[in-house]
């Protein structure tokens, strides 16, 4: 068993950095990782770039953020219409602020919430489980938590959490607020949108039997109710499960003890799952 979800922390950590990338600097401080080609865009839309053995750097946040402007401005991003915070890493002060869709391309550190929407019925735990809409650009049609959601700039980890409940599953704030944080986890991944260097927040919140979560901005296609087993029997077997999510719900399967954290599979597990991503 271990091995079949071994692979899905392998691919999250699939990032082997420096590679060919070269450091993006913000002032004195590493923002993110580039491949050569884009430093080269770089230098052709802010004139105030400088490359050296060192990498590629823009002096200020206004240097910056005009970067990423200009960037989408020429088609090399999505634009997200979500402004996020750009840090040297995690717990760091921000620095400067682009559009979601940018952060990849340049390797940013990002953050996010996911929440496992738990429910106890008879002697074994439940999980809610979300289908993405078809027409998401990321990922669409796999299953995902109950509510996730990237960290937009100005806003923390609780505060998403309760804007993402809302907007993503209708649930009431006084039943969001319920939710409890139990860990964190983090990854670097090659992706086909870029590099994904993000850390996740991870909540429990247990429900109310009778409580059903409806989809209500259309990120979601709809919300099934699964015995946890179930999951487990997913996250082994498939690929059903957007690929951040893995994550978290090993930690789950780990501290509910559907697999044995104290054995040799679930130390392996833990051990890979907590093992630090180097900003």
């Amino acid at each position: 068993m271990a091995r079949s979800l071994l692979r899905h922390i392998l691919r999250c950590r699939n990032a082997r950095l420096p590679g060919k990338r070269l450091r993006l600097w913000l002032g004195r401080a590493a923002v993110g990782w580039i491949k050569p080609a884009t430093a080269a865009e770089i230098c052709a839309v802010a004139p105030a770039a400088r490359q050296s053995e060192e990498g590629l750097l823009l002096p200020d946040a206004a240097s910056f953020e005009a970067m990423g402007e200009a960037l989408a401005a020429r088609g090399l991003v999505r634009r997200r219409n979500e402004l996020f915070s750009v840090r040297a890493g995690p717990d760091q002060p921000e620095l400067a602020r682009l559009d979601r869709g940018a952060l990849p391309l340049l390797g940013i550190w990002t953050e996010g919430v996911h929440v496992n929407g738990l429910v106890h019925r008879g002697d074994e735990p439940w999980l809610w489980v979300a289908e993405r809409a078809a027409d998401k650009a990321l990922d669409p049609g796999k299953l995902d938590h109950l509510v996730a959601g990237g960290l937009p700039a100005g806003l923390t980890a609780w505060d998403t959490l309760c804007k993402e409940a809302a907007e993503e599953a209708a649930i009431p704030g006084e039943i969001a607020r319920l939710a409890v944080p139990v860990g964190h986890s983090a990854y670097a991944m090659e992706r086909p949108e870029g590099l994904r260097r993000d850390r996740l927040h991870h909540y429990d919140l247990w429900l109310p039997e009778d409580f059903a979560p409806q989809p209500a901005d259309g990120e979601v296609a709809g919300f099934s109710l699964w015995p946890l087993k179930r999951v487990l029997e997913a996250v082994r077997e498939t690929d059903a499960f957007k690929f951040n999510v893995t994550l978290v719900l090993i930690d789950l399967f780990l501290r509910l003890a559907l697999i044995d954290p104290r054995g040799r599979e679930g130390r392996r597990l833990r051990a890979l799952l907590d093992t630090p991503i180097a900003p």
